[in-house]
């Protein structure tokens, strides 16, 4: 597939997330919103007229069987991922499946084994690995400027209204803290610092039984530490700080999306800044495009070796407060 020709995107899933993701899609030259699905049929017609859209389905399996549909962005619950991806490589259709890939390290090694089967492009689509100020960052670490990391901190909280049947605090949806938001502090210190050697964490438990906050410390060679966090009853700044021998790297407020960085070096400071005029999916999906234009079925950032150590992070720290799901 070359770069330059228009590559069809199909959207399951009408939520929040595949609201911004499908307003960066009109950004982006050579990207089309071919289709979109909801189980819903009037909430994926007003989808499809906010972001003109081709076609509309009441059905995810009318969708996928949409011979021009080249590549399906997965916006379900996380309860969903697995079944949705399934359904999608075995229909040939490259995958774009929103975090967490799925709900246990077995589920996302039989998505990624069928896409090898059928030698269709997968990937999951932690945004964050693929903004400008993250990738700066993970370069100026790279980079040693300011020596080795001697300590990671990242949190991720917020406080969301209290609905028992909804997606989180769902326990047959996936809900939880860890789940939803949590990944992002476990794919900080994965991504910069890699697995850790030991995993301790705690949790507090709502009514409905999944976690409201999780407290995650994280143990590597030469005594560096990750201390995580995060909540969905407790505001927080959202913020990831890494200690370094030669001074400090801040990824300030909501780290996880487009933000600031503040470097402190000799008590100086200086901020920079890393504007964008889109909500920020726009740079995965240009990721992805350039992946199938190489024929590839596998990501060369977000990996699936990536996928697999964060999915075991996640269960690990699952069975550590003893959360589990049907």
């Amino acid at each position: 597939m070359s770069k330059d020709v228009s590559i069809k995107w199909g959207i399951i899933g009408c939520g929040k997330i595949a609201h911004k993701f499908a307003e960066d899609l009109l950004t982006i030259p050579n990207a089309v919103l071919h289709a979109v699905a909801s189980r819903d049929l009037i909430k994926a017609k007003n989808f499809g007229k906010t972001y003109n859209a081709f076609s509309c389905y009441g059905s995810y399996e009318e969708l996928v069987l949409n011979p021009d549909v080249d590549v399906i962005y997965i916006a379900t619950p996380h309860v969903f991922h697995f079944e949705n991806t399934l359904m999608c490589l075995h229909h040939k259709k490259a995958v774009l499946c929103e975090k967490p890939f799925a709900m246990d390290i077995n589920q996302v090694k039989e998505m990624i084994t069928v896409a090898k089967e059928n030698q269709v492009f997968l990937m999951e689509a932690l945004w964050t690995y693929f903004l400008p100020h993250y990738q700066y960052v993970l370069g100026l670490v790279k980079s040693e400027e300011l020596g080795s990391i001697k300590s990671l901190k990242a949190d991720f909280g917020f406080v969301s209204n209290f609905n028992p049947n909804g997606r989180m605090f769902n326990k047959k949806l996936g809900g939880g803290s860890l789940m939803d938001v949590g990944i992002y502090p476990l794919f900080a210190a994965l991504s910069i610092l890699g697995y850790p050697e030991e995993i301790n964490a705690k949790a507090t438990f709502g009514e409905t039984g999944v976690d409201n906050t999780c407290t995650m410390q994280l143990q590597y060679k030469g005594n560096i530490t990750a201390s995580l966090f995060s909540a969905i009853t407790q505001q927080t700044n959202t913020e990831l700080i890494l200690e370094l021998e030669q001074g400090t790297i801040s990824i300030n407020n909501k780290f996880h999306e487009p933000s600031s960085i503040s470097i402190t070096k000799n008590e100086a400071k200086q901020t920079l800044e890393f504007p964008v005029d889109v909500n920020g999916y726009k740079f995965e999906a240009m990721h992805v495009h350039e992946m199938l234009a190489q024929n590839r079925i596998e990501s060369t950032i977000m990996t699936f070796e990536k996928s697999l150590q964060l999915i075991e992070l996640l269960d690990s720290v699952r069975g550590k407060i003893g959360l589990h799901y049907d």
